[in-house]
């Protein structure tokens, strides 16, 4: 029994570590490229702009890049045909993938269609493992909205939701069965939609107006899935302040300038994730926040104060001033939850506006310059050397353009003012 014992724990021990090892593996690495795949949901560039404004101004790790391929009515199959010519040449790192809405036609589950997106799925899985593609992430296909699918039909929502659903179980299975990662963008898409609801009305939709294409609140929580699984910890800094000693100090991306009289000056280079618009809109990344734990998981800028003399005390950052007791200072709060008008606010919306410029040029670059291209060859024979030396030079474009955007993200000064309240 005693050997069984020992026996027991060392192979716990080595499992523990080889599970701990994949994990890493799994994770986003220093300069790591990714590219962001999938359908007319992609194309919007919505959810692949989220994704890039984290990787670049929350920077889970440094001299990350994005490229987003989305192409209007793509399937799984359609995109594992032409991937070798449109996306394999761009030598991504890193991949996610979103495909379902289109292969699910519209219509109940059948088998055969089953088994055209199970094998349309296994062939992008692949193809990017052959290209060297470290890191993939299968995407589940997202929800329908309850409300205004099918010309506000919930019937029919509700009938093509399982067939959605039966899609995101065939993308896990694929997931596990290749060893890549899963994100599952289709259940928190549908809670996020029922809570939402019963606060704001059938009227605010989480899938869009249209029923499929979401506007930026739907948007923001498939980035979120997506960000949880190529393993972003949320972790964006922490300040920490003790009043009695009048100093200050941070961690890794933030810089303490001054700290005197609870007025600490800080320099950042990593950027808290910023939301904007009516809470009651869906085209606003500000009221959807409330139904999900984007700041929790993935948007952690701690205030530590410790040795307050006092109860309570005023944080004030940027405009806004907010009171908290010791105890909740002394624990940590967030600032990025607690203040959504910050100082980071206007930095990060000119990123994210370099951001939607480099991707919607991408829509153009890779759907007709490079995906012509096996057109121009079989036009121009002998050509193909020239033709070659253009679609490097294309994709040369789109990194200057990726750099322009990661340029773009420049260290932000500002100010916490903490008061204690007598």
């Amino acid at each position: 029994m005693k050997r069984l014992g020992i026996a027991a724990v060392l192979l716990l021990l080595t499992v523990t570590t080889c599970l701990q090892a994949a994990a890493a593996e799994k994770g986003l690495r220093p300069d790591d490229y990714v590219a962001v795949i999938g359908d007319s949901i992609t194309e919007q560039r919505l959810y692949s702009m989220f994704i890039e404004d984290y990787l670049l101004m929350c920077k889970p790790v440094a001299g990350l890049r994005v490229t987003q391929f989305g192409w209007g009515g793509e399937t799984a199959p359609g995109f594992a045909g032409r991937m070798a010519n449109d996306m394999l040449r761009f030598q991504a790192t890193v991949a996610t993938t979103c495909f379902g809405m289109n292969d699910g036609g519209y219509s109940p589950m059948d088998p055969a269609k089953e088994q055209r997106y199970r094998d349309g799925q296994k062939s992008i899985v692949a193809q990017l493992k052959k290209a060297g593609v470290r890191l993939i992430v299968v995407g589940s296909p997202s929800c329908v909205d309850a409300d205004t699918f099918a010309g506000h039909n919930p019937k029919q929502a509700t009938m093509y939701n399982k067939t959605l659903a039966q899609l995101r179980d065939v993308a896990k299975s694929v997931a596990h069965e290749e060893g890549v990662v899963y994100a599952d963008v289709f259940d928190p898409m549908m809670e996020v939609m029922t809570k939402a609801k019963a606060k704001y009305g059938k009227d605010y939709h989480v899938a869009g107006p249209d029923g499929v294409h979401p506007d930026c609140n739907g948007h923001l929580v498939m980035a979120y899935a997506f960000l949880k699984a190529l393993g972003c910890d949320g972790n964006i800094g922490t300040v920490t302040v003790d009043l009695a000693g009048n100093k200050a100090e941070a961690t890794e991306g933030h810089k303490v300038l001054s700290c005197k009289d609870g007025q600490v000056e800080i320099e950042s280079a990593k950027y808290p994730f910023c939301f904007y618009g009516d809470p009651a809109q869906p085209s606003a990344t500000r009221g959807v926040i409330e139904f999900f734990p984007f700041n929790d998981d993935l948007n952690r800028f701690q205030l530590v104060v410790t040795n307050l003399g006092a109860d309570k005390a005023k944080v004030t950052w940027g405009k806004a001033t907010k009171e908290f007791t010791a105890a909740q200072l002394a624990k940590g709060i967030n600032l990025a939850a607690e203040f959504l008008d910050n100082p980071f606010a206007e930095p990060f919306r000119k990123v994210q506006e370099q951001i939607r410029r480099q991707q919607e040029m991408e829509v153009g670059l890779i759907k007709t310059l490079i995906h012509d291209l096996p057109g121009y060859k079989s036009a121009l024979p002998g050509e193909e050397k020239t033709l070659e030396r253009f679609a490097t030079a294309l994709v040369e474009r789109d990194r200057e353009a990726r750099n322009a955007s990661a340029a773009a993200v420049t260290p932000v000064q500002h100010t916490i003012k903490i008061e204690a309240v007598k």
